[in-house]
């Protein structure tokens, strides 16, 4: 195996369409970062990033500068990444993707994606209308409901029906090691979600003695929101991968601190084949 190339996890989405997050192997970053981080806001060196960056770039079979990495901010600000976009300077590109928590596109050869280390990245592909979203779902962007929004802008962006959706839940933490305090359960309760499915009382950790605290399925509440929306349950593929379990393979800010490495995840969409 080449340890210099970036070892990815694939969702089959589509043949017209390539869906990944990535893990921490094949890249160069350095100690909570290390290996393969492509994120410039968590505290990596310019030039790890910039190299490993190449390195996705050339798996990916696109420019380097098609690769979009937003700046996230657990809002639930949607953004549309159309070509002209590309032809935007540097510092114009990087405040329109300021305080975005969701990109989406129907270019051919662009990757959007999100960065994540616990959160849940959730990559929505319309098969119809050969378009795509993808959305950082922390707890904040959860409760706000930001993959119904996203559904959403995808309907008025591209004229996308649910029904004829297909979504990926990646890796993000689970509900086992998901722990929070009362004040984040009030916030799911307070925003009407049913408590029953998505949180679970365990004891607490660090051995408190019989002191139990509140567990949130982040994974769950997602689906179900997809679910709300009207996508199909059977198009909903749910990775199962906890990073706060697998953190030598993935990101987890509750492991290595919040000045660690992050997970990407994202889709390139392929050429559509031409009809004869």
């Amino acid at each position: 195996m080449d340890i210099n190339k970036p070892r990815l996890t694939y969702y089959d989405i589509s043949p017209c369409a390539v869906a990944f997050s990535t893990t921490r192997h094949g890249g160069c970053s350095q100690g909570p970062h290390a290996t393969f981080n492509i994120n410039r806001y968590c505290g990596d060196t310019e030039q790890c990033v910039s190299q490993n960056r190449k390195r996705l770039a050339d798996i990916l079979g696109i420019d380097e500068k098609r690769i979009v990495v937003p700046h996230q901010t657990h809002g639930t600000q949607v953004r549309l990444i159309a070509n002209d976009f590309f032809e935007l300077p540097d510092n114009v590109r990087d405040m329109i993707l300021d305080g975005v928590d969701a990109v989406m596109t129907s270019e051919s050869d662009v990757c959007i994606g999100v960065s994540t280390a616990d959160c849940i990245p959730v990559v929505i592909y319309d098969s119809e209308h050969h378009a795509a979203c993808v959305v950082h779902a922390g707890w904040r962007g959860t409760v706000a409901r930001i993959v119904m929004k996203a559904v959403g802008a995808m309907s008025d962006a591209f004229h996308s029906r649910p029904q004829c959706l297909k979504a990926v839940i990646g890796p993000g933490i689970s509900l086992d090691c998901f722990e929070v305090g009362d004040e984040v359960y009030s916030e799911f309760a307070s925003a009407g979600f049913d408590m029953a499915r998505i949180a679970r009382r365990y004891e607490a950790s660090g051995g408190a003695g019989g002191h139990e605290k509140w567990h949130i399925d982040l994974c769950e509440c997602n689906r179900l929101q997809l679910i709300g929306v009207g996508v199909d349950d059977e198009n909903i593929f749910m990775s199962g991968i906890c990073t706060y379990k697998n953190v030598d393979d993935y990101f987890s800010a509750r492991r290595l601190s919040v000045n660690s490495g992050r997970i990407y995840t994202g889709v390139v969409l392929r050429p559509l084949p031409v009809k004869e």
